[in-house]
C-alpha cells in the first residue's frame, strides 16, 4: 500500500509538471508580431442566443488577432457565471517582445493592468491604444476548451460579437466599443463564436508585413 501510494504521488507530481511545462509563456524574437488592428462593425442591437439566465444584445461585430498578455479564470466575480475566464490580447507595439519585455502585468477584479519602471518602451497612449482586456463569452463548448487552454504568448485570431448583458436581479453589463479607453467600464465583452490558433508560418508571415510596412513608412 505505500509503494502504491509512492507512485500515485510520483504521477500527480509528473502530471503538474508536465501542466506547468504545456501552459508555459511563449517567448518571440523581438519586433511587432500583429501589425492588425481589431475589426469593428457596429450594428443595431441584435438579439442572441440566451446563456442560462442571461440576455445577449449584440452591438457589433467584431474581429480581432492579437498576442495573448494573460487569461485569469474568476469563480465568484460579478458576470463570472457567465463569463469565467478574462483574456488581455495586444497587437501592434504590444505584441513586440521587446515593448513586453519592459512591461509588468497581472490581472484582478475582472481588470488587466501594466505597469513600467522608468521611462516606458513606447508612448503610454501607444500602450493603451494596444491593449485590451476581455471578458470573455464562450459560443460553443470547443470555443470554451480553447480559451482555457490558452497560453501567454500565444498568437491567436478570434471572431464574434462585442455584447451588453442583461441577468437576473437586475445585473447588467455594457461592453466597451472603443480601443482607447481605461478604467471602469474599458474592457470588452466578447463573445467568441470561433476562435483559431494561429500557426509559426502565419506569425512568420505577419512578422514580414509589419516590418515590411514599416520600412515602406519611412
Amino acid at each position: 500500500m505505500r509503494h502504491f501510494s509512492k507512485l500515485v504521488l510520483l504521477a500527480g507530481l509528473t502530471w503538474l509538471a508536465l501542466d506547468q511545462w504545456h501552459s508555459r509563456p511563449i517567448h518571440h524574437a523581438p519586433g511587432v508580431l500583429v501589425p492588425l488592428q481589431p475589426e469593428q462593425v457596429d450594428v443595431p442591437p441584435t438579439t442572441l442566443a440566451e446563456q442560462g439566465d442571461f440576455q445577449l444584445s449584440g452591438v457589433a461585430r467584431y474581429t480581432i488577432c492579437a498576442r495573448v498578455l494573460g487569461t485569469k479564470r474568476y469563480w465568484d466575480a460579478p458576470g463570472s457565471d457567465l463569463s469565467p475566464i478574462d483574456v488581455a490580447l495586444g497587437w501592434g507595439p504590444m505584441s513586440d517582445q521587446a515593448v513586453l519585455d519592459r512591461l509588468g502585468f497581472s490581472m484582478g477584479n475582472r481588470f488587466f493592468f501594466y505597469q513600467w519602471q522608468g521611462t516606458p518602451p513606447c508612448p503610454p497612449g501607444e500602450i493603451m491604444r494596444h491593449a485590451a482586456n476581455h471578458h470573455v463569452i464562450s459560443a460553443t463548448a470547443e470555443v470554451k476548451r480553447a480559451i482555457r487552454g490558452l497560453r501567454e504568448g500565444e498568437v491567436v485570431a478570434l471572431r464574434g460579437w462585442l455584447v451588453d448583458v442583461t441577468g437576473p436581479e437586475g445585473f447588467h453589463w455594457n461592453t466597451s466599443r472603443r480601443r482607447d479607453d481605461s478604467g471602469k467600464g474599458a474592457c470588452e465583452i466578447f463573445y467568441v463564436e470561433e476562435l483559431l490558433r494561429l500557426p509559426t508560418e502565419a506569425v512568420t508571415a505577419m512578422r514580414a508585413q509589419a516590418r515590411a510596412t514599416t520600412v515602406a513608412g519611412r
